[in-house]
């Protein structure tokens, strides 16, 4: 009875379209959703450690481990290339440099006698810089030497960009691949997770999992994990360029990476708990606009637009904290960063300097060295900002597989088979089901419906009238007893066989985009354009598309606005209809019509009705009167079981809630029964449908006094 209470309309797909399960009205507000938050989900558990998700998120690459190492390759190429070339570049600007100072000197004189001339007039500090660079005295600047290290330095550069283009585009195709796999891994999981899972969920929030999580997966593997190899390898080939032209140098550049790291760690961390939760607080938004949209006529009707406002403001204002918070945290990353840089850069070019006046190093090792610090800092801070996009990343990747890890519905054990028509004997065997453990529903419940039987169930609110043919359909497994169809365990059958057999009619009439005769092939995707007339013909459709200007190619936009309740319902049963069920489930089928169209809709089910077995689920009772058996459902038992007659003689619960209806009692029961039929006999009323479609009224729509006048 729990379970009833919860009221949470769910949709899926089994035998002729899709399937919701009906539940009943909710103990809260109609504005407010019936959980304990206003997130629609249960409460999100706690994030999972980084690298776990991390390493699972990695893990995805493993299908295309070939091509991610030939990436890879491409990408140590590349860096290898970029490495080498400003040690180049400071061969050529020695040139340039020996080229200068050489031309300043006496031709013919040694290096030697004139470096010991300096040395005698006390310009020790310029000896040793002669010392140490490679100069011929009186020679001026090499060109022929100099143009060809500049062509190498450009060959280096070219070819580099080029491996790191070709590694980008072979990347991109492997990430599409994986995130391809991941969505359809998703997609997959989604029709194998029981109802059970969309209870205490909003689709909204479910939407954003498979939307925007994988979306955001998609941006970090593209993006933040290229960044980060090629980051990482070329910190590697930096550090060791660095090390060959200066150790000392080298020392000061590693000063970076300590408090980088520190840097990192103190706004990483955090960061990613902030990001779990802005990704959580979209989740939640997303749920309430889901739920505004769809329920937008409720709101109206209840008065709820302030609370529905408020509660926006609400969830939007946490978004906005969430959101701002996580941001303004990553972007202190960036500049804290390139304060490091900028103190690592100063401290070389002194140091720099001081070893050139010495005769340490030479103009082009330091102006390579200066050169491999900022190509050094500037992969540290790209990993730094690759952090921001991988923390995100992570965050969503989390949620994702929360998703992927939800408990499925029970494995299948398919030992029996049904033949392609199965007759509908249906038998309930002690049956026993509850939604909550510490609550049961359905007890023990034995009932056999004989092939060809209607079977209508009615009851109050919460009493297990939809819990009933769920578990026919085998929405939710059985706690004890079990369910025979045609004398077979229907546990021992695949739920699709199982499914192709039954058809249903909702109360919410769900009609897909697309045209007419489309929504109504969904019901038996192979019929024939003749089969989907003759079917349209037999549920009382034909006689309104015909007057539709595209007829049953006319297209149905989102929602079906274009069609009346009745007009929707009617194609539901057409679509039911055609795929010729063994046996049928309407539930709530004509709740959400007016009198005079239900007529129609009656005339329609019986159609379908025929020669089936059905199970009518019902609060208006004027429309199950004829059914073969009615079951009289309270707390989940069959309280009374019998026709109609039989039922009205025992003067029970049945009795009770016909009375609450109709005000009527025994003898005055066809006077009842004529106002339950809106004072309009089957004829009557088929003779105005057709007289309001040549007058263009709508047959769904509530007729008036003089609409219905003139159709008479």
């Amino acid at each position: 009875m729990a379970r009833e209470k919860l009221n949470k309309k769910q949709t899926t797909l089994a035998g002729s379209g899709a399937v919701s399960t009906d539940t009943a009205e909710f103990e809260l507000p109609d504005y407010a959703p019936a959980t304990d938050d206003w997130s629609g989900s249960q409460p999100t558990r706690k994030a999972k450690a980084f690298w776990p998700s991390a390493k699972r998120l990695m893990a995805l690459l493993g299908p295309e481990k070939m091509l991610f190492g030939f990436v890879t390759l491409l990408v140590v190429a590349s860096v290898v290339l970029t490495v080498i070339a400003p040690k180049v570049l400071g061969q050529a600007m020695d040139v340039i440099f020996n080229g200068i100072l050489g031309a300043q000197l006496p031709a013919g004189v040694p290096k030697e006698q004139i470096i010991e001339g300096l040395r005698a007039q006390g310009e020790t500090q310029f000896a040793d810089m002669l010392q140490g660079a490679d100069i011929v005295p009186g020679q001026g600047i090499d060109f022929e030497r100099l143009g060809w290290l500049i062509l190498v330095v450009l060959a280096l550069y070219l070819v580099a960009s080029f491996l790191m283009w070709l590694q980008g585009y072979l990347l991109n195709g492997l990430v599409m691949r994986v995130v391809y796999k991941l969505r359809k891994d998703i997609e997959e999981k989604i029709n194998r997770l029981p109802l059970s899972y969309f209870d205490g969920r909003q689709r909204g929030d479910v939407l954003s999992r498979v939307t925007n999580d994988v979306d955001n997966i998609q941006q970090a593997l593209q993006q933040a994990f290229s960044q980060l190899v090629q980051s990482v390898l070329t910190i590697i080939g930096i550090g060791a360029m660095m090390f060959w032209v200066s150790w000392q140098l080298g020392l000061i550049a590693l000063l970076a990476l300590p408090l980088s790291a520190v840097i990192v760690g103190i706004v990483g961390v955090r960061a990613q708990k902030l990001f779990t939760a802005q990704w959580k607080r979209t989740g939640d938004l997303n749920g309430h606009i889901e739920e505004s949209f769809t329920g937008h006529e409720l709101i109206r009707v209840f008065n709820r637009d302030t609370e529905m406002i408020e509660e926006f403001d609400r969830r939007n204002d946490g978004l906005y904290d969430a959101s701002f918070k996580a941001q303004a945290l990553s972007g202190a990353m960036m500049p804290a960063m390139q304060f490091v840089q900028y103190l690592t850069y100063v401290l070389i070019a002194v140091v720099g300097a001081l070893k050139v006046t010495a005769g340490q190093m030479t103009l082009g090792d330091v102006t390579a060295f200066i050169q491999y610090s900022r190509e050094f800092a500037q992969p540290i801070g790209q990993m730094a900002g690759m952090a921001n996009m991988l923390q995100s990343g992570v965050a969503s990747a989390e949620r994702t597989f929360e998703l992927l890890d939800a408990d499925e519905q029970d494995a299948e054990t398919v030992t029996e088979h049904l033949p392609e028509r199965a007759t509908g004997h249906v038998e309930f065997d002690h049956v026993a089901f509850s939604y909550d453990p510490e609550e049961s529903l359905i007890k023990d419940l034995s009932l056999e419906v004989h092939p060809g039987q209607t079977v209508a169930i009615v009851g109050p609110t919460g009493a297990g009238k939809t819990t009933l043919v769920n578990l026919i359909m085998r929405f939710y497994e059985l706690q004890g007893g079990r369910i025979l169809l045609d004398g077979t365990d229907i546990t021992k059958l695949s739920r699709a066989e199982l499914r192709g057999h039954v058809g249903m009619v909702l109360q919410d009439a769900f009609l897909f985009e697309g045209s007419i005769r489309e929504n109504i092939r969904y019901g038996r995707l192979e019929a024939t354009d003749e089969e989907v007339i003759e079917a349209a013909k037999a549920t009382m459709v034909d006689r309104f598309v015909r007057q539709l200007p595209e007829g049953y190619d006319t297209v149905i936009e989102e929602n079906a606005s274009s069609l009346s309740a009745g007009e929707r319902q009617l194609l539901t049963i057409a679509r039911a209809f055609i795929a010729n069920p063994s046996l049928l489930i309407l539930d709530e089928a004509t709740s959400s019509v007016d009198t005079r169209t239900e007529v129609l809709v009656q005339q329609a089910m019986s159609a379908l009705r025929a020669d089936r077995t059905s199970f009518v689920i019902a609060h208006r009772l004027s429309t199950i009167r004829d059914a073969d058996t009615i079951l009289m459902m309270e707390h989940g038992d069959i309280v009374e079981q019998g026709s109609h007659e039989q039922l009205l003689a025992q003067r029970g619960a049945y009795y009770e809630l016909y009375q609450s209806q109709f005000k009527g009692t025994d003898e005055n029961e066809d006077a009842a029964e004529q106002e339950a039929a809106g004072g309009a006999s089957v004829a009557e009323v088929e003779a105005g449908a057709d007289a309001g479609a040549a007058a263009g009224i709508d047959a769904g729509a509530p007729a008036s006094a003089d609409s219905a006048e003139a159709a008479e």
